[in-house]
């Protein structure tokens, strides 16, 4: 049996990657920081009935004696680092601490593994934001960075290390630049799911507005649950490399109100209002992923639509404010 040892197991990412790799007959060990309480930090594994088959071990990116410790203990074949600050806008507030959890903590990982576990083979969670002021209208590999956030610019200090650490040491570590990808599991902050919810929480009676920033900006939007199946398969290659993740497909957040009100049959022109607070400093206009590299090399491509996937979160977020609804009567 294959172990796999996953930072970042309490998000998006990781719960499905938990769930793909438990499918596959992995041990799965997650690490997680005891900041919040468990019900809290679980919530996304439990949502996906995956809680009870994985292990959790407490460990911080930012303490290297720590990551030593697990992937001595663990002896992971695998490991996924998924854990960042992962919220954009968050990251202008929160420069340093930025850097240092998503820049510094990988570099931390990375040389953990390097000591105590140099076979394991690594993959690293790097991001379409590091394209930023894009350099060409579509982004591959090839394509150069220009970060445009904090978030951004530790990203791909991350991302070079990854390949630095590949290089120079000989370690099997891939970085999979993913676009935007969402679920029924993506954190309230981001703006898919403020729109899914607030789609929700206006059918249900509970708001009447919708507050956003620009909604002409585009992102190339897949499924999370399509996205770790192509983290996997970057690691069962024999060679490590990088790989483009996305849909080839870029819409704008306009476009995304529109879907996710008609959905519940509401009109979003109704309910949306823009306010200038919730613009970036420095925003990032378009995205929009070549993947044709992860489609050649890995058999990989994006099965799940826009349509689809914003209706399940929809779906999703009706189901939990009526579920509140009735906690609350109860």
């Amino acid at each position: 049996m294959r172990t796999a040892l996953v930072t970042g197991i309490t998000g998006q990412d990781g719960a499905y990657l938990a769930a793909l790799l438990l499918e596959k007959g992995y041990r799965v060990v997650g690490m997680a920081r005891r900041s919040a309480s468990a019900d809290m930090v679980s919530a996304r594994l439990r949502w996906l009935g995956v809680l009870d088959r994985i292990e959790l071990v407490d460990g911080d990116l930012l303490d290297l004696s720590s990551l030593i410790r697990i992937v001595n203990s663990v002896e992971p074949d695998e490991v996924y680092n998924l854990a960042a600050q992962s919220f954009v806008a968050a990251s202008w507030q929160q420069p340093l601490l930025t850097g240092l959890a998503t820049g510094i903590g990988a570099a931390n990982l990375l040389e953990a593994v390097r000591i105590a576990r140099p076979q394991a083979r690594f993959y690293q969670a790097s991001s379409s934001e590091m394209y930023g002021l894009i350099q060409e209208k579509v982004q591959s590999e090839r394509t150069p960075f220009y970060p445009r956030s904090p978030y951004a610019v530790a990203k791909l200090y991350a991302h070079w290390m990854t390949v630095n650490y590949r290089e120079s040491f000989g370690l099997h570590a891939s970085s999979g630049i993913l676009f935007n990808h969402e679920s029924p599991l993506r954190g309230i902050e981001f703006v898919t799911r403020k729109v899914t919810d607030g789609v929700a929480r206006i059918k249900l009676g509970l708001a009447t507005q919708l507050p956003l920033g620009n909604l002409d900006a585009t992102r190339d939007w897949g499924h999370a649950r399509d996205y770790v199946e192509a983290m996997w398969l970057m690691l069962q290659q024999d060679v490590a490399d990088d790989y483009v993740v996305a849909t080839g497909r870029t819409t704008s957040i306009r476009e995304l109100c529109r879907i996710a009100f008609s959905h519940a049959g509401l009109n979003y022109q109704d309910h949306v209002v823009t306010r200038s607070d919730l613009i970036r400093p420095a925003e990032v206009d378009v995205l929009l992923g070549d993947a044709s590299k992860a489609k050649a090399k890995l058999g990989w491509q994006a099965t799940t639509t826009l349509e689809v996937m914003i209706a399940e979160m929809v779906e999703a977020d009706l189901a939990r404010h009526r579920a509140t609804a009735r906690s609350a009567i109860a």
